[in-house]
C-alpha cells in the first residue's frame, strides 16, 4: 500500500511543484486556443466581406490584387491574410508573396454546398462569446436562458453549420438506413418535423419526397418566419410551418416524425417524445438525429467532445434549464439516456440506424 510523504500532496491538492515539460505543453496549447480564438472573428468577418469567395474566384493573388476584386482597404486586408495564413486556413507562396486557397481549404471556407463547410459555426461562436453575460446569470441562478433570448449570429450560424451534413446524408443516407420509410415518403405520407429552426431539414426532405407533406415546428417564432421565406425561395409547396412545441404540436396521424440536433436542448424530452408516439400511425417512425456522443465523460474527452460540451454548456444546457422540467440532457447525452427518455416516452423499439462523425441517428418505432 503505498503512502503519502509529509512532503507529498495528491495530485488537485494544494501546492505542489510545476512540472515545467507539462507547463509548457500547457502553454503551447494556450497559445493555439487564443490564436484560433481570435482568428474565429477574422472567419466571420472574411465570409461577410466575401473574401473567401473573391480568393477561390481569381485564384493565386497579392493583397493589392485581392484589393482590386475585392475594393476593400489593401492594408486591413493584408494583414487579414497574414493571420489566415499563419492559421493555415488560407495558402501563402513566399516567393510570389501571393495568397490562394488550396481545394480543401475551398471546401472549408468558400464553398456552401460542401459537406466541409465550417464557417456557420464561426457565426456561432460569435453568438456565445456576445451572449456570455447572461449565461453568466444563468449560472447565478439556475434560471437557464431560452433560446430565443441569444444573439440572432446562433441562428443563421445554427443553419449555416448544419445545412452541409444534413444536405449530404438526410435522404442520401439516414433515411434509407431506416425501416421502410424511404418507401412510404415516396408513396406521399404526412411528416412533422419539431424544433426545425430555419427549416433547413424540413425543405431537404419535402424537396426530395413532393408526394408527402411536410409539417415544420418550433418554438421560435422568428425561426418559423426564416423557414417560411426560405420555402417561399425554394418554391417548395408540400411544406408547411407553424410555431409550435414538442409536446403540443399540432396534428396526428403522421408517418413519420423527426428532430435535428434539438431533443437533448428540450426542458421535457420525455414529455416530447410522449407527445410525438400519440400523434405517430401505429407503423410510423421517429427519427432522432443527435450529436455524435458515447455514455461516459471519459469516452467524449475528444476533439468533437470539446466542441459539443463548450456549445452546450452556452447554449444547449441553458436552454432545457428555462423550460419546464429543465431535465438538461446536454449535447453529449450518450446513446444510453436517449434509449431512456424514449423509453419513459412509450416507445418499445429503439436502435441505432446510422452515424457519422458527428452525428448519431436512432430509429424509435412504438
Amino acid at each position: 500500500m503505498e503512502t503519502t510523504t509529509q512532503n507529498e500532496k495528491p495530485p488537485g491538492t494544494g501546492k505542489s511543484s510545476v512540472n515545467p515539460d507539462a507547463l509548457n505543453q500547457l502553454l503551447g496549447q494556450m497559445v493555439n486556443d487564443l490564436g484560433a480564438a481570435a482568428n474565429g472573428a477574422l472567419v466571420v468577418l472574411g465570409d461577410g466581406l466575401g473574401i473567401y469567395t473573391a480568393l477561390a474566384e481569381i485564384g493565386p493573388a497579392t493583397s493589392e490584387k485581392l484589393a482590386e476584386k475585392t475594393k476593400l482597404n489593401e492594408r486591413q486586408l493584408r494583414e487579414w491574410l497574414s493571420a489566415q495564413a499563419a492559421s493555415g486556413y488560407v495558402s501563402y507562396d513566399a516567393e510570389k508573396n501571393s495568397f490562394f486557397l488550396s481545394p480543401e481549404q475551398t471546401a472549408v471556407f468558400a464553398d456552401p454546398d460542401s459537406p466541409a463547410a465550417m464557417v456557420g459555426g464561426f457565426y456561432g461562436v460569435s453568438a456565445v462569446y456576445h451572449d456570455e453575460p447572461l449565461v453568466a446569470e444563468s449560472f447565478r441562478t439556475g434560471r437557464g436562458l431560452a433560446w430565443g433570448k441569444h444573439h440572432t449570429c446562433l441562428f443563421c450560424g445554427t443553419e449555416r453549420f448544419f445545412r452541409p451534413g444534413y444536405q449530404a446524408n438526410i435522404n442520401e443516407s439516414w433515411i434509407p438506413a431506416l425501416d421502410g420509410v424511404q418507401q412510404k415518403l415516396s408513396d406521399g405520407i404526412r411528416v412533422a418535423d419539431i424544433g426545425c429552426g430555419h427549416g433547413i431539414s424540413t425543405l431537404i426532405m419535402a424537396k426530395a419526397f413532393p408526394k408527402s407533406e411536410f409539417y415544420g415546428f418550433d418554438s421560435h417564432p422568428a425561426s418559423i418566419e426564416a423557414a417560411r421565406s426560405h420555402a417561399q425561395d425554394q418554391q417548395i409547396s408540400n411544406v408547411h410551418f407553424s410555431a409550435g412545441a414538442a409536446k403540443d404540436f399540432p396534428g396526428d396521424d403522421y408517418g413519420f416524425v423527426t428532430i435535428f440536433d434539438a431533443l437533448h436542448d428540450m426542458g421535457d424530452p420525455v414529455g416530447a417524445a410522449s407527445h410525438i408516439k400519440e400523434t405517430l400511425r401505429p407503423d410510423g417512425s421517429f427519427m432522432i438525429v443527435e450529436p455524435m456522443a458515447q455514455d461516459t465523460l471519459a469516452e467524449n474527452i475528444n476533439p468533437v467532445g470539446r466542441v459539443y460540451y463548450a456549445f452546450s454548456t452556452m447554449v444547449c444546457t441553458p436552454n432545457s434549464l428555462s423550460q419546464e422540467v429543465g431535465l438538461a440532457l446536454g449535447a453529449q447525452a450518450g446513446e444510453r439516456r436517449l434509449r431512456d427518455v424514449l423509453s419513459k416516452g412509450g416507445f418499445t423499439r429503439v436502435r441505432r440506424a446510422a452515424e457519422t462523425p458527428f452525428n448519431m441517428i436512432l430509429e424509435a418505432r412504438p
